[in-house]
């Protein structure tokens, strides 16, 4: 979707749901980008559509790889503060025909994906695992 057409989307939206900024709506769709990207990689560039789950564990990875140790002060910053709110992100966005979903799409899918301390704060800490050693 071409960035005119994504803004306007996001102002949309934006109209009637304030928790969100702007750029959180952004960082959502680069890290599906890259999620889709990444699994088309896996499966020779055949078409697919991601689950939660897999969404989610793309959008840790992207964050990490992206934005390293300053992940929960962007996304604290931007309303983005548990796995369900990226998901209420994801259906703001199918809703303005942004991105696209499957009879088996859930908001439930994005519950309780993943602790945000122990994705984005636990790796950085003395002894941490390395959080670009994940897929």
């Amino acid at each position: 979707m071409p960035k005119p057409e994504f803004d306007r989307a996001v102002a949309a939206i934006l109209e009637q749901d304030q928790r969100f900024a702007p750029e959180a709506f952004a960082l959502v769709r680069d890290a599906l980008n890259h999620t889709l990207e990444h699994h088309a990689r896996e499966h020779r560039g055949e078409p697919m559509h991601l689950r939660g789950p897999q969404l989610l564990e793309g959008f840790r990875t992207y964050l990490l790889k992206e934005y390293g140790p300053m992940v929960p002060t962007i996304l604290d910053s931007w309303g983005i503060t548990s796995t369900r709110h990226v998901g209420e992100i994801v259906f703001h966005l199918i809703a303005q025909g942004v991105f696209s979903q499957s009879n088996d799409d859930r908001i439930e899918d994005f519950e309780n994906g993943f602790d945000f301390h122990s994705a984005f704060v636990t790796p950085f800490l003395p002894n941490g695992t390395n959080p670009l050693s994940a897929p």
